[in-house]
This record gives structure tokens, C-alpha cells and sequence, in this order.
């Protein structure tokens, strides 16, 4: 009898990535698969990759390069592109990576085992510049319902619940490789959830493009965040990412009634000057941005805010990146993911005038000052948290031996002298001082508290 075929998923990008490649793991394995830590060790290498900036695609390609080395040893092996990088780039990939053997896009998981197959039985070297299979196409109605994951984590669940976006903004590629939005059957989320609860996963983030424009079967985003809050055994429940449009009053009902609904939300402000938003498609301005924050922190007065900024978006000038600032010092956000504008073919940012373009000197000039200024504010705020008590779920081990890193309610990262055996375990720390980004704790009294079976 022969061995089973072995197989190895490397994941770059979002969490929505990180979904998907857990429900490729759980197809591969569902099909007789050994899922294996190396891509030494496997007949199957799978790249899944991200498409938001050409960074992440560039990382991408060099890193594709490096494995098909591995075919010297193994002139077997199959390897595959998936992902976002793949729907964006078509085959026109292979001219950058010919030693690429399959692609696929995100919405061609469910035929992976069947692609695969039909890449290991092609008799004759496939001709180079062209792959093996390539299934390229989005599917309007493909949610994944019905499939198994393979879940990397066991202290913590990605839950998806909706796929694609509608809203178009005109820096992003999103739209042309997940396409529009598609939104999971409500009850087909739930059992999920119940069945995460039930393997003793006491957490899950409810993910999607624009996760609170959430709407299917009648059940709103508000409805189905508290439903799953309410599915024992779940003791934590967050989401990402959402749209400030969408964070509605009912929404804050919810974060702010239901327990289990984490103090922490992500709401991107993208750039702080209606010129550029209107330029971006946003569709909302500075002032009802602020408005939304504003009603946030009334509604939850200990959340914890974090936020997108870009800047150099086409047109951009001084005056309104310095608008930006004067926002991110109003708002104070406990956390910002910064970076520059990357065109993106087939965005509309793209077919904006060349003139209006910002020289990437003075893009990264701007990106190094915003950065300077988000991260002051969040080592300000740290600095004022020291001395709090925090409850963490200890998600991982630390760089450092003997120590532990959890995370509290509000997202914020905790490490702690501590036993690998306190994986999964919820404990109250004393934070004691702080880097700036990270806390250091220590174990406030008692023993860690175990999640309830």
C-alpha cells in the first residue's frame, strides 16, 4: 500500500487568509492528505497569498522561487499558488514563476484534492510558462458551507462569515479577487461556533471584508454577534473588520450588553480629510467618522480603538496628510496599521492622473511621521494602563524561554513569566510595565482559571 501524499500550506495576507488556508488543510486532510509542518516533508507545496500591496505579492514571489528550489530533491513535487496574488495576476504569474505547477483562486477550494490529482497524472512535463491546472474563476454563490477546517489554532477559532465587498473603495483590490459579497447562512454559522465550543475553544473572531454589513435570511450583523455570544462554552466573541458605516446603535447594544463581546473594535479611518475619502470612496466623511467614535466610547467606555491609515493616496497633499495627524491625535486609537499607497491594476486609484501620484520619497517621509506619531500615542496610553488588572487567554509561548503571551479582552498583547501548560488558560495579570506595543504582567493572584468544559 502506497504512503499517504504529504502536504504543506505556507499563508501570507489577512486573517481571511488564514481562514482559507485552514479550509484547505481541513479539504486536503478530508481527502486522505498528511498534513505536514515542512515543505521539505511534502509531495504538495501550497503558497496562499495576498494581493492588498504589491510588498506582500513581492515577498510572495521570492518566497515561490526559494521552494521550487526543493524540486532538485524531489522532482515530484507539485506546487501550487492560491489565493488573492493568483485571481489578480491570472497566468500572467508564471511569467515571474514558472516552476509553478498549479493555480487557484479563492473562490476553487472545494476542487483542490481534484486539481491536485489531475496535476500528479499529467503524464509529460507540462510546458513551461503554463500550468498544470489553473481554476481562475469566482463563484457568486460559493461560501464553503458543508467543509471542514483544520484549525491551526486550539485557544482560538476565525469564524468567516461572509466573503467578498460591495463597497468598492478605489485603492482596493479586494472586490476584483473575492468579488461581491457573500454572506453565510445564519444557522450554518452558528452550528459552526457550537461545534468550535464543543472542541473546548473558548474564543472566536467573526471574520469578513466588511464584516458588520453582515445581512442574510432576515438575520442582521447586531442579531447574529449576540447569538453567537450566547453559544455556551464561547466566552469571547470579536470581529474584523468592520465598516465605520455599519456601526450602527444596535451594534453598540450589543457590544456593550452581551459579556462574552470583546471591548475592542477596528475601525478604519483610512485618511483624516474628505477631499482624499471622497477620492477613496469611503463614503462617509471626517466629522461622522468622529461622530462613531464618539458613540463608541458612550456606549463601551473601555473599549479599546484601533484603525487602517494610509497615506500618499493619489492627490494627497500636504495639507490633507496633515489633516490626517490632527485626526489620529483627536481619536487617540490604541493601535494603527499604517502604509502607503500601492496602485493595484484594475483599482480605480490606478486611472487617477499620473501628476497626482505622490513621489515615493515623500510618501515614505509622511508613512515615518505618522508611524512616529500612532505609536507615541499608543505608548502614552500603555504607559497610563500600567498597574491594571487584565484577564488574558494565553494564546501562545513568548520569544523569550519560560514565558507566555496572552491577550486581553481589549487586544492587547501580554507576556508572562509562565508553563507551557497554561496554553488555553484564562489568568488575571497585573500589567507591569509596557514596551510601548506590549505589556509585561505578571500573575495577579490564585492559579490560571481554566476554560469551563
Amino acid at each position: 500500500m502506497s504512503r499517504k501524499k504529504r502536504a504543506y500550506v505556507e499563508t501570507y495576507g489577512c486573517q481571511m487568509n488564514i481562514s482559507d488556508s485552514e479550509l484547505m488543510s481541513g479539504i486536503l486532510a478530508s481527502r486522505g492528505y498528511e498534513l505536514v509542518p515542512t515543505p521539505e516533508e511534502a509531495d504538495v507545496v501550497l503558497v496562499n497569498t495576498c494581493a492588498v500591496r504589491e510588498h506582500a505579492e513581492q515577498r510572495v514571489l521570492g518566497r515561490v522561487a526559494q521552494l521550487g528550489g526543493l524540486k532538485q530533491k524531489n522532482p515530484g513535487l507539485v506546487l501550487g499558488v492560491t489565493g488573492c496574488m493568483v485571481q489578480r495576476m491570472g497566468t500572467g504569474l508564471l511569467e515571474k514563476a514558472p516552476q509553478v505547477d498549479m493555480l487557484m483562486g479563492p473562490d476553487g477550494y472545494r476542487s483542490l484534492p481534484d486539481a491536485l490529482s489531475c496535476v500528479f497524472r499529467l503524464e509529460m512535463p507540462r510546458r513551461k510558462g503554463a500550468p498544470g491546472v489553473a481554476i481562475l474563476d469566482l463563484d457568486p454563490k460559493e461560501n464553503y458551507e458543508g467543509l471542514e477546517l483544520r484549525r491551526i489554532s486550539r485557544v482560538s477559532a476565525w469564524v468567516a462569515i461572509q466573503r467578498g465587498c460591495d463597497h468598492g473603495c478605489t485603492f482596493c483590490i479586494v472586490p476584483s479577487v473575492r468579488g461581491p459579497e457573500k454572506n453565510r447562512d445564519p444557522r450554518a454559522i452558528l452550528e459552526e461556533v457550537r461545534v468550535v465550543a464543543r472542541e473546548g475553544i473558548t474564543e472566536v473572531t467573526l471574520l469578513g471584508q466588511t464584516v458588520n454589513s453582515y445581512l442574510a435570511e432576515g438575520w442582521s450583523f447586531p442579531r447574529l454577534l449576540r447569538a453567537v455570544a450566547r453559544v455556551p462554552g464561547i466566552r469571547r466573541v470579536r470581529f474584523t473588520s468592520p465598516h465605520p458605516n455599519a456601526v450602527t446603535p444596535e451594534l453598540l447594544e450589543v457590544m456593550a450588553s452581551e459579556a462574552a463581546v470583546c471591548e475592542h473594535l477596528h475601525l478604519p479611518l483610512q485618511a483624516g480629510n474628505d477631499r482624499t475619502l471622497k477620492r477613496m470612496l469611503r463614503r462617509h466623511t471626517v466629522a461622522e467618522f468622529l461622530e462613531k467614535v464618539d458613540m463608541v466610547r458612550r456606549a463601551v467606555p473601555d473599549v479599546a480603538l484601533s484603525t487602517d491609515l494610509m497615506v500618499g493616496f493619489p492627490g494627497e497633499t500636504e495639507v490633507e496628510f496633515r489633516d490626517t495627524l490632527a485626526v489620529v491625535k483627536e481619536v487617540r486609537f490604541d493601535d494603527a496599521f499604517t502604509y502607503r499607497f500601492s496602485p493595484r491594476e484594475g483599482t480605480p486609484a490606478t486611472r487617477l492622473p499620473s501628476k497626482d501620484f505622490v513621489p515615493p520619497e515623500e510618501a515614505r517621509a509622511r508613512l515615518d511621521e505618522l508611524i512616529r506619531l500612532s505609536r507615541g500615542i499608543q505608548r502614552e496610553i500603555n504607559e497610563g494602563e500600567v498597574g491594571r488588572l487584565e484577564e488574558v487567554l494565553v494564546e501562545k509561548e513568548g520569544k523569550e524561554d519560560g514565558f507566555m503571551l496572552g491577550r486581553t479582552r481589549r487586544n492587547k498583547v501580554a507576556v508572562f513569566q509562565g508553563a507551557k501548560s497554561l496554553l488555553g488558560a484564562y489568568l488575571t495579570l497585573e500589567l507591569t510595565r509596557t514596551t510601548g506595543a506590549t505589556f509585561v504582567g505578571a500573575p495577579a493572584s490564585g492559579r490560571a482559571q481554566r476554560a469551563p468544559a
